[in-house]
């Protein structure tokens, strides 16, 4: 259970239909059966396959990354909302400016609105 089906990267083998997954599965129990103890077998695995076979990967300079990206990708997107929002607020909306009067006037002439007595 401590070991990552590498197709499927978040179930453990055990719990796996992938044909890899089943291979691991006829691997552990071939080193079990040859008397190995079950760190042995990790670490049997581990030395095959590297940290990554493992659902809780040890925290080491190899592994940094794995242990770090969700915490950066994170970061990143709180980032980017960020920077979205004060762009756009330092933009401002169109349609809060205001007009100046002789754009009002030529809207008004070409809705054929006047501002004068209110009439259309």
């Amino acid at each position: 259970k401590e070991l990552r089906c590498l197709v499927c990267q978040n179930q453990s083998i055990d719990d796996s239909d992938a044909e890899l997954a089943r291979d691991l599965r006829v691997l552990v129990r071939e080193r079990l059966v040859a008397g190995d103890d079950n760190e042995e077998v990790i670490d049997y695995i581990v030395a095959r396959y590297g940290d990554y076979v493992l659902l809780n990967p040890p925290l080491k300079p190899e592994t940094y990354i794995l242990w770090a990206s969700p915490a950066v990708l994170v970061v990143l997107a709180l980032l980017a909302v960020f920077a979205f929002y004060r762009r756009k607020q330092r933009e401002g909306s169109p349609a809060s400016a205001s007009l100046s009067k002789d754009e009002q006037e030529r809207l008004d002439e070409l809705l054929g609105t006047s501002n004068d007595d209110g009439k259309t």
